[in-house]
């Protein structure tokens, strides 16, 4: 089992987070975007040569518990996401956009969070 698995394992739905934390300036962190309905900044575990997260403002624990009032946001983080990746580079050769979701997905933080890797080619199946 890998680490991600293994914290994944371990999380649990409804406890404050570290993105909580993060939002609330409780942990510092130097955004790459920063909105009224989401923020932005590169992953502490890069897992490729580019890797940011796109996290919502609004406390959702998991893609499968956002409701139809929430399509505007998921959407914006997405054209925000694309965003960010074209001006790091990414727009021209791709990249690939994650969200996990539940023990299964490998969700090991319980705010829901977009992944954006690129800057190499990815493969397939992802795993």
């Amino acid at each position: 089992m890998s680490k991600e698995e293994a914290l994944a394992q371990k999380e649990v739905p409804g406890e404050d987070t570290i993105f909580g934390k993060i939002l609330r300036k409780e942990i510092p962190c130097k955004f790459i975007h920063d909105d009224e309905k989401c923020v932005a900044f590169h992953d502490i575990n890069p897992q490729a040569p580019v890797h940011f997260l796109v996290i919502p403002r609004k406390p959702i624990a998991k893609l499968s518990e956002a409701d139809p009032g929430d399509s505007e946001l998921l959407g914006h983080m997405m054209v925000t996401a694309a965003k960010i990746a074209g001006n790091l580079g990414l727009g021209s050769k791709g990249y690939r956009l994650v969200i996990n979701n539940g023990r299964h997905g490998c969700q090991s933080v319980y705010h829901l969070h977009m992944h954006v890797l690129g800057g190499r080619q990815m493969t397939w199946p992802p795993g």
